[in-house]
């Protein structure tokens, strides 16, 4: 082959494959982009009953809200992760003027449900079943739950209220250590878990897929320049017409 026709021939593979190379770059980046817009961004640990997100760290013992506002996953500050029958889960008793929980439910240790949502202005009952001797209710911290004394039998023994938004802690006094264990949620102000977002606040993380794409585009690339330098180097037996 003459000095023009592999010169030829050289330059028209290389522009080629520069070419090739360029469009799949450009391809997998706007590949990628898609992937990152349509996967999802991160959001919240959870939805509004998962056991995970509502295990929080902050929640005060005390009965006001404050620093969370809007409804939302409650922070329960881990009051109830030893809690007997909670399963991780607030139960959703909004839209109700009267909700019951049971005190002495399980194996007689427990209130059920133990993590209750309800409207600002509902009145909480709690129905003794009779069950694991004498129980009371008592706030945790400085709360206005107070049954008063423990005592036995079944039936309504106590009710209270709710007129502020909050998250309301409460125990069981002779039976606190074996976790019996409880908190009401009351209506839309009260702290909350923040959403966490991924990549450590330098902007959204890839989903799985996008990384793939970039990696073989990558090395579509790196395969394509190295047939350029081998061609380039060794020379080629393609023939162009005079």
């Amino acid at each position: 082959m003459s000095d023009r026709s592999e010169d030829v021939s050289r330059r028209g593979f290389l522009m080629a494959t520069a070419g090739g190379a360029a469009a799949a770059g450009v391809a997998g980046t706007a590949a990628a982009q898609e992937t990152t817009q349509t996967g999802g961004t991160a959001t919240a640990n959870g939805t509004a009953t998962n056991g995970t997100a509502t295990n929080g760290t902050s929640a005060p013992e005390g009965t006001e809200g404050g620093g969370g506002g809007g409804g939302g996953i409650p922070d329960l500050g881990g009051y109830l992760d030893g809690a007997n029958t909670y399963g991780g889960s607030v139960t959703d008793k909004t839209g109700q003027s009267t909700v019951t929980v049971q005190v002495g439910a399980g194996d007689g240790f427990a209130f059920s449900p133990a993590g209750v949502h309800v409207d600002n202005g509902a009145t909480v009952q709690w129905e003794w079943t009779g069950e694991g001797g004498a129980h009371n209710v008592v706030s945790e911290g400085e709360g206005p739950l107070d049954s008063g004394s423990p005592v036995g039998g079944s039936g309504v023994q106590y009710e209270h209220t709710f007129e502020e938004d909050g998250i309301y802690n409460y125990y069981c006094s002779p039976h606190k250590g074996q976790g019996m264990l409880g908190s009401v949620v009351v209506g839309t102000d009260y702290p909350t878990i923040e959403p966490q977002s991924g990549g450590g606040g330098g902007g959204p993380a890839l989903p799985g897929s996008a990384k793939a794409i970039g990696v073989a585009t990558a090395l579509v690339m790196s395969a394509s320049l190295g047939l350029s330098y081998i061609f380039m180097k060794y020379g080629g037996d393609y023939e162009v017409d005079e």
